[in-house]
């Protein structure tokens, strides 16, 4: 296969992977309903900063340090967890806390507290890490051409970023906003319970895996 269709392939399949619901999308989406659309772009930033991270670890061969060292591994799944159940704990407790948000004017704006956020949120689920060195593994040729290490980093910002930045315009978009503001409370509590049981879930992997 050519250097190209290898890039087309792995790019189709971690596509499919950052399309599926999960931590990534339930902050973003919630940065962009709930603060402004800068913040959410800005978290989208921080979405492909990490998938740029994740992409060289990749590369790296991080896979083969994982399996050699497990307690690693372990580590890595109980403290991702635990900084998703934090940030669960943060949503739940604002939940009940009024919002005032205008339609038009972006209302105290914090796009390097949503950048980090976000940025810390991809970097905190070690299963991306696998998903991206499994893809890497199987479709990478043994030796790995220049272009394609230049051009996968790249790539996937574009595609982290981009999809995100999708994200982030559908919901700081008037109507999502105002539904949001609506039912903030329930909406806001209903995020931190699956992001919470996404954290305990990543913990008790890493304990099984003991």
């Amino acid at each position: 296969m050519s250097s190209a269709g290898i890039f087309i392939s792995i790019m189709a399949a971690l596509a499919v992977g950052a399309m599926s619901p999960g931590p990534s999308f339930v902050v973003v989406s919630r940065i962009a309903i709930s603060r402004s659309r800068l913040d959410g772009l800005a978290a989208a930033l921080g979405m492909g900063v990490g998938g740029v991270v994740f992409a060289v670890l990749a590369l790296a061969g991080l896979t083969a340090l994982l399996s050699q060292f497990e307690w690693l591994y372990v580590l890595l799944k109980v403290a991702g967890g635990a900084y998703l159940v934090y940030i669960a704990v943060n949503i739940w407790r604002n939940a009940g806390q009024p919002l005032e948000v205008s339609d038009t004017v972006d209302v105290n704006p914090a796009p390097r507290l949503s950048f980090m956020t976000a940025l810390l949120t991809q970097l905190s689920n070690p299963k991306t890490i696998i998903v991206y060195a499994s893809i890497f593994a199987a479709l990478l040729p043994r030796t790995v051409p220049l272009s394609l290490i230049v051009a996968l980093p790249l790539g996937v910002f574009v595609l982290e970023a981009g999809w995100y930045s999708i994200v982030a315009f559908a919901f700081s978009a008037r109507h999502p906003r105002r539904l949001y503001l609506a039912a903030k409370s329930w909406i806001d509590r209903s995020a931190g319970v699956v992001m919470a049981g996404l954290g305990l879930r990543l913990i008790l992997a890493g304990v099984s895996d003991r």
